[in-house]
């Protein structure tokens, strides 16, 4: 087991979005559609979650797409190849359950993506029909197309701006394939709650069975700090131990979107001083030039 895991490949992709290959040959040996690692850059560090995208047995390495957004995400981008990560540590969460003979239909949003592609992959390998809907704000922000294209039968693409593919939201794509009846049998949708949430909204109309990969506030990773709780149907679940795939249609959506801004005075809070020590580091190294 590696004590520390060095970034082999880094690409900078859409705004904020990259793709990092971390030697990780423990994990790989587990690695499974649907499940997700917890890093931490560094000693004394927030442990975040990031769902596998990809795993190469043969280099022991796995491929996360990581999107900038607090104070972690930025750090973790101001790394480069050579650089390594304090923790990686997985795989968490239940496998995704391919069912043989459907028609699947993948629908991931912006950084949602790269979190659909391996469970696309698996269901392609047992035969199924697979229907790839990616969408983003513009073209610049669609992700991992090509690769979305070597493992669906089909890659159907909305833009929120028009500049490619589908004018619109992933839903207008869906909400077109389902009103004129084409077949699906199972959907599956991974990207921001709202578009998770309005997927599922959509789909229960039509009675089309509904997945949804849920990553809310979560920390250890075994169910033991409940920080990670959702309600599905009646039930407290946890996302890290009974997920992170649940029934769409029983997600309990707005307590999820109020769980998810539970923390987030303290997240600015921490961004505002990270920015802060940044410039002042920049200051004194300039002045010392």
């Amino acid at each position: 087991m590696l004590t520390v895991y060095p970034i082999l490949e880094k690409n900078d992709l859409a705004s904020k979005v990259y793709r990092y290959v971390i030697a990780a040959p423990d994990i790989v040996k587990k690695a499974k559609a649907g499940q997700f690692v917890i890093l931490r850059l560094h000693e004394g560090g927030e442990r975040i979650p990031i769902t596998l995208a990809d795993w190469d047995m043969q280099r022991g390495t796995v491929t996360l797409y990581v999107q900038a957004i607090g104070k972690t995400t930025t750090m973790m981008s101001m790394l480069k190849v050579g650089d390594f990560l304090t923790d990686v540590v997985g795989p968490f969460g239940l496998p995704s359950h391919v069912e043989k003979g459907k028609t699947f239909v993948a629908v991931g949003g912006g950084f949602g993506i790269a979190a659909i592609h391996p469970i696309v992959r698996a269901n392609k390998l047992v035969g199924n029909k697979t229907i790839s809907i990616i969408g983003a704000r513009s073209k610049e922000m669609i992700i991992m197309e090509d690769e979305m294209r070597a493992i669906s039968d089909e890659v159907r693409i909305a833009t929120d701006d028009g500049s490619y593919g589908t004018k619109g939201f992933v839903t207008t794509i869906l909400k077109s394939m389902l009103e004129h009846k084409e077949p699906v049998d199972v959907v599956l949708a991974i990207g921001p709650v709202i578009m998770m949430k309005a997927v599922s909204d959509l789909t229960k109309q039509y009675g089309v069975k509904t997945l949804v990969s849920l990553n809310p506030i979560m920390m250890d990773g075994t169910g033991m700090c409940g920080a990670c709780r959702v309600i599905v149907g009646d039930t407290m679940q946890f996302a890290c131990v009974d997920g992170p795939e649940f029934d769409g249609h029983a997600v309990d959506f707005n307590l999820l979107m109020a769980r998810q801004k539970m923390y987030s005075p303290q997240e600015k809070i921490s961004m505002e001083i990270f920015e802060k020590t940044c410039r002042t580091q920049e200051h004194r190294e300039t002045a010392a030039w």
